[in-house]
């Protein structure tokens, strides 16, 4: 009899790793197929692929996408067939389409229930591409590239039983279509680890250390790029720090690991392309590059306001964790964030592009920390309620359990 979870993940465990554990320490055998340099966890069963070949040498560019999701498609299939052959036989196969490979999982194991997770549809218009056209045209095969994107994530989510995806925002970027086989719930975070507590010296990789009191903006940027409001932020710091001279600003990300968003101009990384110009105390803005998540959390703890901006793109972990934290989160008025904030009750809204708008507020929580306590309050109230982990974990199960898998307890 069929049993067990197959998870197919580019870069396994990716999102699932919290409910493969979960699942394991209920014994449910769980398998996997990754990617060659899939990290891979204990207990689970791996079939690692590398591709078989790379993309056509002058291929029709709107088809490049394509064929790079069918070659890694193909590639996991073979790695799903030896898993087979060693007489597996999971009862559900839960995946994430966006590198193609699902599309092929079901002639592997056609008994299968199938759910596929939706973390972004592209789309040419409304959304991230052409929301912000500093530093990328937004033509008519900007369009067609967004549009072209979505090929084997569309097979996938077709022929899925259910679709299951963090937030409203990302729902909605789905088609009609597939929305009506979609579960609406976050992974979540763990609110017991990462909840409000006091703020202690953070020392810094010169031996400085900020103090707790000082004035301290943070912002975490995973790969410091525009799409995430690197450059507004770079323009609103330059007011914040005249206006009060003792603020700190502390940037989290890595300014080297490729962006989500546009490359960079040649030669250059956003960080360097967001700051060029800029007039600013290098002493007082700290960039401390990829850190710790327990570093990134004192960092967190620490701070009298935290910046979050994003396009109309996928909400990123740092504001689940930022508001689990009990953070005053001054983030952009924009669909995602909107998911998660609302205006002057759980923090603040402003407008992505109003640089100005932002110096304010970033000044005013600096001047008076004690005024968004209450927001703090709610934001941790908000986080318990859209980003608890345990939640996320019970609808996990009860999915899978509908979809017939036997799951202890």
């Amino acid at each position: 009899m069929s049993n067990g979870v197959l998870f197919i993940h580019n870069n396994f465990p990716g999102q699932f790793g919290d409910l493969a554990q979960q699942l394991l320490a209920r014994g449910v055998p769980c398998l996997a197929v990754g990617q060659h340099h899939a990290r891979g966890m204990t207990g689970v069963k791996i079939a690692r692929y590398t591709l078989q070949r790379g993309s056509t040498p002058g291929i029709f560019p709107l088809a490049t996408r394509a064929e790079a999701d069918l070659i890694r498609a193909r590639s996991a299939y073979d790695a799903a067939m030896a898993l087979r052959n060693e007489g597996w036989d999971p009862a559900v196969i839960v995946g994430h389409p966006g590198w193609g490979e699902m599309t092929f999982i079901s002639e592997v194991f056609p008994n299968a229930k199938r759910v596929a997770f939706a973390e972004f549809y592209y789309h040419g218009r409304g959304f991230d591409v052409g929301f912000d056209t500093e530093f990328q045209a937004h033509d008519q095969e900007a369009v067609l590239r967004a549009d072209a994107k979505n090929g084997m994530m569309a097979v996938a989510y077709a022929e899925a039983d259910a679709i299951v995806t963090p937030t409203p925002f990302q729902a909605s970027t789905l088609p009609p279509r597939f929305r009506e086989a979609t579960r609406v719930f976050h992974e979540g975070v763990d609110m017991d680890a990462i909840r409000p507590g006091p703020p202690e010296p953070f020392a810094l990789d010169d031996g400085r250390v900020i103090e707790p009191g000082t004035p301290v903006i943070t912002h975490v940027n995973n790969h410091m790029e525009p799409l995430r409001g690197l450059h507004i932020l770079a323009r609103a710091l330059p007011r914040l720090l005249r206006e009060v001279p003792e603020a700190q600003v502390i940037l989290i990300g890595d300014p080297t690991k490729k962006p989500y968003g546009a490359a960079a101009p040649e030669g250059m990384t956003w960080k360097d392309a967001c700051f060029q110009g800029i007039d600013y105390d290098p002493a007082r803005v700290h960039f401390l590059g990829r850190v710790a998540h327990e570093r990134m959390l004192a960092a967190l703890r620490l701070g009298a306001a935290h910046v979050y901006y994003t396009y109309p793109f996928v909400l990123s972990w740092s504001l689940s964790e930022s508001m689990a934290s009990g953070c005053y989160v001054i983030g952009s008025d924009t669909a995602p964030v909107r998911d998660a904030i609302q205006d002057g009750k759980n923090g603040r809204l402003l407008p992505f592009f109003d640089v100005d708008a932002l110096s304010g507020a970033m000044i005013a929580a600096c001047r008076d920390p004690e005024a968004s306590r209450p927001l703090r309050a709610a934001a941790r109230v908000t986080a318990e309620a859209m980003f608890s982990r345990a939640k996320g974990r019970e609808a996990w199960f009860k999915l899978l359990r509908e979809l017939g898998l036997k799951i202890p307890g």
